[in-house]
């Protein structure tokens, strides 16, 4: 039973490290190679040239984030949720889709303001607007898209949480939504249970302090090895997307102007779970194969609205119905900052 048990043990360990995505940046290009060695060069060198250029957003995205975390950023979305509701949609809105902090992070912090009676408005502000951006994902949208896109996205992901802040304004003035927690919500994530990161406030000058040094360096170090990771991943599908998938078949699908390839781009990026690092550099590869602005852009708001960290974090706090509400208000918005997107732009 033992030796059952210790292989048992040994196959999950061995699927959890080939899991990765280290796993595909290292086995896609051998495959191409063996299958079609005429084609290994271009994915190589579309993957290369890509991560090479943007090794100096990664490193100032790195410092950044790293900087931010050192400081105790967080501790300034709490201000949010103080004053008039209004007021608390339009900070949450804006401080929603500018903080460094993950989805699971915000799960204690949300939970602690509904239980004390916080508005619903404004926490669906706050968490339609996170998912979808934070500065090194603005930088890295940046990178692989231009600014205008990288701004456009930024604009969306704040205009998104002021629409569903407002409109669920509006349901609560109706008599929706008057109870939105679950009961027995549990205080703790999946990052560990801890001091709030979102309790005291900034300490901008962090190297005065060791344990905010200590901070800074982990941070650094863990965000480099994530980005670099995700990053390798994302400009090698994009090598390969631009060498075997036809133009064509992608202008098929989501090319040209107009609602239907935006509303396709939306529907199209919700199961389709891509986070925001290794999205923008496989939109560029779409782009380049005929996928519109417009679309791109719905495309991407729809997938960070429903990516399953930001789902996790809605679904583990309310009933199903302020999920459902939270998940509409996300596609509606998305194809919404699609069709303006591609019309202003």
């Amino acid at each position: 039973m033992a030796d059952t048990s210790l292989l048992r043990s040994g196959g999950r360990d061995l699927l959890a490290a080939i899991r990765t995505p280290w796993t595909v940046v290292i086995l896609a290009p051998m495959l191409v190679a063996l299958l079609d060695s005429a084609s290994f060069v271009p994915v190589i060198s579309i993957a290369v040239r890509a991560f090479v250029g943007t090794l100096p957003v990664i490193v100032f995205a790195v410092l950044l984030i790293a900087y931010l975390k050192a400081a105790g950023a967080e501790a300034m979305v709490a201000e949010a949720f103080k004053g008039k509701e209004v007021r608390m949609i339009f900070l949450a809105a804006l401080l929603g889709g500018l903080a460094p902090f993950c989805s699971c992070e915000v799960i204690p912090f949300i939970a602690g303001l509904l239980a004390l009676g916080a508005p619903l408005s404004a926490v669906m502000a706050f968490w339609l607007s996170s998912p979808l951006i934070d500065p090194p994902t603005l930088l890295i949208t940046a990178s692989a898209l231009g600014w205008p896109f990288a701004v456009g996205k930024a604009v969306a992901a704040v205009a998104l949480g002021l629409f569903g802040g407002f409109v669920v304004l509006q349901l609560l003035r109706m008599g929706l939504f008057g109870d939105p927690l679950k009961q027995n919500t549990v205080g703790c994530s999946s990052c560990g249970c801890g001091p709030s990161p979102f309790s005291g406030k900034p300490q901008w000058a962090f190297w005065h302090e060791e344990a905010r040094v200590t901070t800074f360096r982990q941070e650094a170090k863990s965000n480099a090895l994530f980005l670099i990771k995700w990053l390798a991943l994302a400009y090698v599908l994009e090598g390969l997307l631009i060498t075997y998938v036809p133009a064509e078949f992608i202008a098929g699908i989501v090319g040209g102007e107009g609602l239907f390839p935006i509303g396709i781009a939306a529907l199209v990026g919700i199961p389709a779970y891509l986070n925001g690092y290794i999205a923008p550099p496989l939109l560029a590869g779409l782009m380049e194969q005929g996928m519109g602005s417009g679309a791109a852009m719905s495309f991407m708001v729809a997938g960070s609205v429903s990516s399953i960290p930001a789902m996790t974090a809605v679904w583990s706090l309310v009933k199903p119905g302020v999920f459902a509400a939270y998940l509409g208000l996300g596609v509606f918005g998305a194809i919404l900052s699609g069709v303006l997107f591609e019309f202003l732009v």
